[in-house]
């Protein structure tokens, strides 16, 4: 896969090409891209995504400042490069480009930039200023200017249709078995470990406090999850806890992001992890002593083990 952030001199073989901000390169994704590698194939020609940074929605909805993604960017390109195409276009948003009608964006960027042959596109998908790019008003153009058109169904998982809406929603309810379905694998979560309080390491819990190495990286509801944690690329077991401090810190939503590590006791502060989110295992609570933290947290840790042991 060839990425591109400059369309200048761009080049590609009958470019056939996709829209959209592919957040969470999810199973509804898999399948436009296995359609749209398969009509690169017929057209003898190449595969071509076409996705922005930042996120539109950041860029033209001020009141969606809260809005956070399944996948940074650089996420975003590993998993696209592991679906088999051809060119990957990662085209900045700014206010001027969503000012562009889809006549202009069609035009001055896919047809004499691109060079485009075939435009794929989703079965409810909408471009350009006021949305006007509709598949309607994109094949009465397609006719007027020759590059073919086709549309692809909603895929269906479970009589849901798959979205990243639909996936960011059921983490943000805990729903961590649902959001792995929906999205074909692991959720999760890169970040540097940084200096806590120490609390846990006071009682027998060492933690390692985790700072997101994106602001805007979606962050799941509070509560104590069963994970996996790659440390330097070996897998480890880890039980997670995620809080909320309302003071400043450039975790989402001022979140707190603590793993205690089974079996592992190695310095690892300044140093970046990703966590691997498998299940939710209970809520956040209070406890009224030390003493009935420590039980609950040993109780947590035998179950964490337990569902753990198909992970590492």
């Amino acid at each position: 896969m060839i990425v591109h952030q400059n369309i200048n001199h761009f080049k590609a073989i009958n470019p056939v090409v996709t829209i959209g901000t592919f957040d969470g390169v999810h199973r509804g994704h898999r399948k436009v891209i296995a359609q749209l590698n398969s009509l690169a194939a017929k057209a003898g020609g190449q595969s071509v995504i076409f996705t922005f940074y930042p996120h539109p929605r950041l860029v033209v909805s001020k009141q969606e400042h809260n809005l956070r993604l399944l996948t940074t960017l650089d996420e975003k390109i590993e998993l696209l490069g592991k679906s088999g195409i051809d060119h990957l276009v990662i085209f900045p948003f700014t206010p001027q480009f969503a000012a562009l009608t889809y006549r202009e964006f069609m035009q001055d960027i896919l047809l004499e930039k691109l060079g485009l042959h075939t435009l794929v596109v989703g079965h409810d998908h909408r471009f350009g200023k006021n949305r006007e790019g509709t598949f309607e008003n994109l094949l009465a153009l397609s006719k007027q200017t020759g590059f073919k058109l086709e549309r692809i169904d909603a895929l269906l998982v479970d009589e849901v249709d798959v979205s990243s809406t639909k996936i960011r929603n059921a983490l943000q309810q805990s729903d961590v078995a649902k959001a792995n379905h929906y999205l074909g694998y692991t959720f999760s979560l890169k970040g540097t470990v940084t200096k806590g309080n120490q609390i846990g390491r006071k009682i027998g819990f060492p933690t390692a406090n985790i700072e997101a190495s994106d602001p805007n990286k979606l962050i799941p509801a509070k509560g104590v999850y069963a994970i996996t944690v790659d440390v330097e690329g070996q897998i480890y077991p880890a039980m997670l806890n995620i809080g909320y401090r309302p003071t400043v810190n450039s975790n989402a939503d001022n979140r707190t992001i603590e793993a205690h590590i089974l079996g592992f006791d190695a310095d690892i502060y300044q140093k970046e992890i990703t966590l691997f989110f498998h299940e939710h295992v209970r809520t956040e609570q209070r406890f009224n002593s030390i003493d009935e933290l420590k039980l609950q947290l040993e109780t947590d840790k035998k179950k964490i083990s337990e569902i753990l042991r198909a992970y590492c």
